[in-house]
């Protein structure tokens, strides 16, 4: 099993979806909040491409946002990026 993280700030109502969402489906996850760190913060946005939180990595897999999050699960993608065959 990769190992998934969600970078997160305070009062994020997506934060809080994904984190959720990933707890309801019995994911494990490592959460890292970026709450004033804005050299993590360029890090992440440079690593994934994207200016939004929460972002969401399966080991080096940017995932995406909380839309892209709940699309890849919906589709049965994040088990497979979680859970690899072979």
């Amino acid at each position: 099993m990769r190992e998934i993280t969600i970078y997160t700030s305070l009062n994020c109502g997506y934060c809080s979806a994904a984190k959720q969402l990933l707890s309801s489906r019995g994911y494990k996850y490592e959460e890292i909040n970026m709450q004033g760190d804005e050299e993590l913060m360029i890090e992440v946005m440079q690593k994934s491409g994207q200016r939004t939180i929460p972002q969401i990595f399966v080991g080096d897999h940017s995932v995406g946002g909380y839309q892209e999050l709940l699309a890849a699960v919906v589709n049965d993608d994040f088990e497979e990026l979680v859970n690899p065959v072979g």
